[in-house]
């Protein structure tokens, strides 16, 4: 698909839109569920996997209007309660309907200050679209109103327009809140602490804002353009944001509260530490973990080979270990980056996979090549100590373990050897450890992640946290939605 088709769905679109106007009357819940769902234009697999540029192409007005349409506009609204920061989906999407774009984003900003990133890479369906009442009714989540395809659309036009307007602030408090990581966590806190007038430093180890916005998502699902245009509006609102400091070296956590007199700070620093197997050959040359390699590629640009600040291997055939957004993201970046082959290696099957359903499609359909029911049991080096092979086991699925899923049993004498140079381990990640160490008296579970209260309190006056950093490796949405609940309860903190 190009934009060629992306203008035909569009035409298509106006035509019955058109005819529904025409009619000038209110559509019955029988007609809207009837609608057709609008198709998602996107670049052509072969065309897509030779460059970094956004896959999905987005919709036209006459499909986000259409869409839009097919919303049955239920009393009881079950996408709102599946939404973890409560943006009131049916609003949106009835001004939507109407045209009026404006008044939708809107809408949407009273609780988001990330529609188009939230639009592109929230798994909208295991949120809002689940319970769509729509896609209940055609018995297919995938037939649910688009619900994220039309907010993208809708943020994508504002920001285009150049009209990005600044959130309202209240008078000036005089209170001073630190924010801790600029992830999505930290991005709603400081847009919902500073709405009520209070002075919101942002602290950032990385040379840019964004979190793993930045460092994390691909320019082919997540445009860095969009990231930054997204965090001006904090700058506009007069959030400062202090790049290039560690808390907890550059200056310790509670320093921010005793030296520096800050009044509340927000911990969002993400889970930062990557896990590994712990098997042999880990430590050979070519293997990475997933958040060194997306790091690499992503935010200091290894695929721009001539002007990188980086260097990334130039890989033949690469082995991504795991199964979730973050796999699919390291093997669709090797492909990109001009492996031969690249192998997605998962000890589950293909039902159990973590990852969104389009992440895994838009996987295959780029020539990425699955290993179902196998995992790594050790690397292989050559006499150089690079990666030259992986020994794998093939598995069998068993009983349901703690997450619900059906566990995976090794199956004896079934090791087999696969010529790989690059091994890239997804399989998740720790929180980031530094606060811990640097806070001895932060209270955390044995995995390190900060335990909070309901109101996002941690063990420290004070002292609040969000995202990964409590959840482990979670959505940008779901980090989303801690924040506002930590922001809720740093204000009323504020105002006492």
């Amino acid at each position: 698909m190009n934009h060629s088709d992306k203008q035909k769905l569009g035409r298509e679109a106006g035509t019955i839109l058109a005819g529904i106007v025409h009619a000038n009357k209110q559509l019955s819940p029988k007609e809207k569920i009837s609608l057709p769902s609008q198709e998602m234009p996107s670049q052509d697999p072969f065309v897509r996997r030779n460059n970094m540029s956004e896959v999905a192409l987005g919709y036209t007005a006459e499909q986000a209007r259409l869409e839009a349409m097919r919303c049955l506009q239920c009393k009881n609204a079950p996408c709102i309660k599946g939404c973890p920061v409560c943006i009131d989906i049916p609003a949106f999407l009835a001004a939507a309907a109407e045209g009026n774009f404006q008044k939708s984003i809107d809408i949407i900003k009273q609780n988001s200050l990330l529609p188009a990133v939230c639009g592109r890479v929230c798994p909208q369906e295991v949120q809002c679209q689940l319970p769509c009442t729509v896609g209940k009714s055609l018995k297919s989540v995938d037939k649910a109103v688009s619900i994220g395809r039309i907010e993208r659309f809708i943020a994508d036009l504002e920001r285009e327009s150049g009209k990005l307007e600044t959130p309202s602030i209240k008078p000036e408090t005089g209170k001073k809140v630190a924010i801790i990581g600029s992830g999505p966590a930290s991005i709603t806190v400081a847009a919902d602490v500073r709405r009520e007038g209070h002075k919101v430093t942002m602290f950032e180890a990385f040379h840019k804002p964004g979190g793993v916005m930045m460092y994390g998502i691909p320019e082919f699902r997540l445009p860095k353009n969009i990231v930054e245009k997204e965090i001006s509006s904090l700058k506009a609102m007069g959030v400062e944001i202090k790049t290039s400091f560690v808390v907890g070296r550059t200056r310790k956590l509670k320093d921010l509260l005793e030296k520096d007199g800050f009044d509340a700070v927000f911990v969002g620093t993400g889970a930062g530490l990557p896990k590994f197997m712990e098997i042999e050959g880990e430590n050979l040359v070519g293997v990475y973990s997933a958040n060194e390699f997306l790091t690499r590629v992503n935010l200091m640009r290894a695929y721009d080979r001539e002007k990188a600040d980086t260097p990334v291997a130039n890989s033949r055939k690469v082995a991504v270990l795991g199964g979730g957004n973050v796999a699919m993201d390291a093997a669709r970046s090797a492909v990109r980056l001009g492996a031969q082959e690249v192998h997605l290696v998962y000890r589950r099957t293909e039902a159990e996979m973590p990852a969104r359903i389009e992440e895994v499609r838009h996987a295959k359909e780029e020539g990425v090549i699955f290993h179902i029911l196998e995992n790594a049991r050790r690397i292989i080096g050559d006499e150089n100590g690079y990666v030259k092979a992986m020994e794998c086991l093939r598995y069998e699925l068993g009983a349901p373990d703690d997450s619900g899923r059906r566990r995976p049993m090794e199956i004896p004498g079934s090791e087999f050897v696969m010529d790989v140079d690059t091994v890239i381990v997804a399989i998740g990640n720790d929180s980031n450890p530094l606060i811990k160490q640097t806070t001895p008296e932060m209270v955390t579970t044995k995995w390190g992640n900060i335990i909070v209260d309901a109101d996002g309190k941690t063990s420290i006056d004070r002292v609040y946290a969000g995202g990964d950093i409590v959840l482990g490796s979670a959505t940008v949405i779901l980090a989303m939605g801690q924040g506002r609940t930590a922001a809720a309860s740093i204000n009323k903190l504020l105002a006492s």
